[in-house]
C-alpha cells in the first residue's frame, strides 16, 4: 500500500530527548506508519516525497501556555503558530478562557484579551468544542477552563470573594466542562478580576478536578516579591484537590526580584518530590498584557501597544507618554485605560536559568488580538532552538525539543502525540537547524520564523516553504482519562 507522505534520510529528534537518529519516516492515514533505517523505504511511493538530508524532524510542537480560544474559530489558517512549527494549542490559561462564559455586557479584563462581546458564544463548554471542530483550525486544540471566566457567569461584582452558593454554581460549571473533556481549571489569581478570590475559594471549586482526574494550572497571585508565597498557595489547592499543578509563565518579575530564579527553582522543585508539578516559560525578557497599574513603575521599561482612548499611543513608552502630558507615570496609565502593555521587567539570566530546567515546558504566552502583539506569539519556539539552544548552548537540542513536545504531551495528557513513534498523529514540524530563528520583533513583531520548512497536523501537510496550505486539519483533542497517571503522581 503506498504512504501519503515519505521523507527521506532525516534527522529525527523524537521528542523524548535522547539523541537523535536518521531515518526514513512515512505517512498514512494520518499516523506515522513507518520509521526505517535511511534508503530502506527507497522504493516506496508516496503523494508527497521529501528530501530530508540537511534537516530535523521533530514531533509538532505543542504551545503549553496560550490565549488562542477565539482566533481558532475566528481566524483559523492560525499562521503564528504553524508558521513556527506549532501543531497544538492550549487554552484557557491564567483564568480566561472563551467557554462557559455567559456575558452580561463588555468581557472583563482581563478577558478582554481574547476579543470583544462578540467573540463570546459558548455559553457551555461543549458549545465551544463544537465550535472549534466546525471551524477546523490548522492546529489541534484542548483546553483549559478560566475561573475568571467562571466567576464573572455568577457574580454581581468581582472585586469580593464569590458566596457559598456562587462557588457551587461555579463548580458545577466546572465540572459539567470536565465532562465534555476539559483539561481542567486555570487561575489568574494576580488580575483585579480574580485577586479577591480567597484562597478557600479556589479550593473549593478545585474540588471538582479530583473525580475527573483533570489539572490545576496558575497564572501565580504575584509574580513579584510573594512569588514564594504564592507558590505555596498554588502547591496548596493542588494537594487539596489531588490535582497536578502547572505553574504558568514562571518568572521573577519586577526589578527588586531579579537574581531569585535559584530560589524560585528550588521552591517548585522542592514541591515536585511530593505531588506532580510543572511549569511553562517563554523565551523572552519582557512580557505582555493589559496595562496593571499594579506594575507601573520607573524601574524598567514599559512600552503601550494599545489604547482604547488613545489608540494613536500604541507602540510609544509609557514615560514618553507621561512627560508629553505633563503626569505622573501612574496618572498617565490610568488616562490610557483600558490598555495593552509591553514590561521590560525580568532579567535575562533568570530567564536563561528557567528555561533550562528540567520541570519547565515552553509556552508563547502569545496575544493574537494585540494590535502591536509581543513577538512571542510568532517567535517563541524557533528562538528556543536557535537562540538558545544553537547559539548560546544553553541545552541540547533534544532537550529543547522535548520541552515542546513529549514532555508537554506527557502533562496534558495528549496521547499518541508529542513523540515519533510507529501508530503516532503525525503531528510533525521539519526545520532547518542551522538556519532556524525567530525573526520577530518588538517594532514588527508580525514576521514570520526563519527555517520552518514543513509541517504536517494529523498527516496533512499544514504548512511549507513559508506559505500555509488550503487544507486544515486541526481538531479539538479532548482530555483523555486521568492525566495524574500521566503526570507520574505520587502514589
Amino acid at each position: 500500500m503506498p504512504y501519503d507522505t515519505v521523507i527521506r534520510r532525516v534527522r529525527v529528534e523524537d521528542g523524548s530527548g535522547a539523541p537523535g537518529y536518521f531515518a526514513d519516516v512515512a505517512l498514512r492515514e494520518g499516523r506515522i506508519a513507518d520509521i526505517a533505517e535511511p534508503g530502506a523505504l527507497a522504493t516506496a511511493r508516496a503523494a508527497d516525497e521529501v528530501d530530508g538530508r540537511g534537516l530535523v524532524l521533530a514531533p509538532g510542537f505543542i504551545d503549553a501556555h496560550t490565549h488562542d480560544d477565539t482566533v481558532v474559530v475566528r481566524q483559523p489558517d492560525m499562521l503564528p503558530k504553524i508558521s513556527q512549527g506549532v501543531t497544538t494549542v492550549i487554552v484557557g490559561n491564567c483564568g480566561i478562557s472563551a467557554s462557559p462564559v455567559r456575558l452580561r455586557g463588555a468581557p472583563p479584563d482581563p478577558m478582554n484579551l481574547l476579543g470583544d462581546a462578540a467573540a463570546f458564544r459558548y455559553p457551555r463548554f461543549a458549545d465551544y468544542r463544537a465550535a472549534v471542530d466546525a471551524a477546523a483550525p490548522a492546529v489541534n486544540v484542548a483546553a483549559l477552563v478560566g475561573h475568571t471566566a467562571l466567576r464573572s457567569n455568577w457574580m454581581d461584582r468581582l472585586d469580593r470573594p464569590a458566596t457559598e452558593d456562587e462557588i457551587v454554581a461555579m463548580r458545577d460549571d466546572l465540572a459539567d466542562s470536565l465532562a465534555h473533556g476539559a483539561l481542567g481549571l486555570s487561575t489568574g489569581l494576580a488580575y483585579a478580576s480574580a485577586f479577591a478570590a480567597t484562597t478557600d475559594e479556589v479550593k473549593a471549586l478545585a474540588e471538582a478536578l479530583d473525580a475527573a482526574g483533570a489539572l490545576y494550572t496558575t497564572h501565580l497571585r504575584s509574580e513579584f516579591e510573594p512569588i514564594v508565597a504564592a507558590l505555596g498557595e498554588a502547591f496548596d489547592v493542588g494537594r487539596h484537590a489531588r490535582a497536578p499543578v502547572i505553574v504558568s509563565h514562571l518568572k521573577c518579575a519586577g526589578a527588586g526580584n531579579w537574581g531569585r530564579s535559584a530560589e524560585v527553582l528550588g521552591t517548585v522543585a522542592n514541591a515536585a518530590r511530593y505531588q506532580p508539578v510543572g511549569c511553562d516559560c517563554y523565551p523572552y525578557s519582557a512580557s505582555s498584557s493589559t496595562l496593571d497599574l499594579k506594575q507601573v513603575t520607573a524601574d524598567f521599561r514599559i512600552t503601550i501597544t494599545w489604547s482604547t482612548p488613545h489608540p494613536e499611543q500604541a507602540g510609544r513608552a509609557l514615560a514618553a507618554i507621561a512627560a508629553d502630558w505633563g503626569l505622573p507615570l501612574l496618572d498617565a496609565a490610568r488616562r490610557l485605560q483600558p490598555a495593552g502593555a509591553v514590561y521590560y521587567g525580568m532579567d535575562e539570566q533568570d530567564v536563561r536559568r528557567i528555561l533550562a530546567h528540567p520541570l519547565t515546558m515552553i509556552g508563547s504566552d502569545g496575544l493574537p488580538d494585540d494590535p502591536l502583539p509581543h513577538p512571542r506569539l510568532w517567535g517563541a519556539f524557533p528562538r528556543v532552538l536557535g537562540h538558545y539552544s544553537r547559539d548560546l548552548g544553553l541545552f541540547p537540542l533534544g532537550v529543547a525539543i522535548h520541552k515542546m513536545t513529549g514532555l508537554s504531551a506527557a502533562r496534558f495528557g495528549l496521547r499518541e502525540r508529542g513523540a515519533i513513534r510507529s501508530g503516532y498523529w503525525a503531528d510533525l514540524t521539519l526545520f532547518d537547524p542551522a538556519t532556524v530563528r525567530d525573526t520577530a520583533t518588538f517594532e514588527a513583531p508580525r514576521q514570520a520564523a526563519a527555517g520552518i520548512v514543513s509541517v504536517w497536523v494529523n498527516g496533512t501537510l499544514a504548512y511549507r516553504d513559508g506559505a500555509a496550505m488550503p487544507v486544515r486539519a486541526g481538531r479539538f483533542l479532548a482530555r483523555d482519562g486521568d492525566l495524574r497517571a500521566e503526570f507520574g503522581a505520587p502514589a
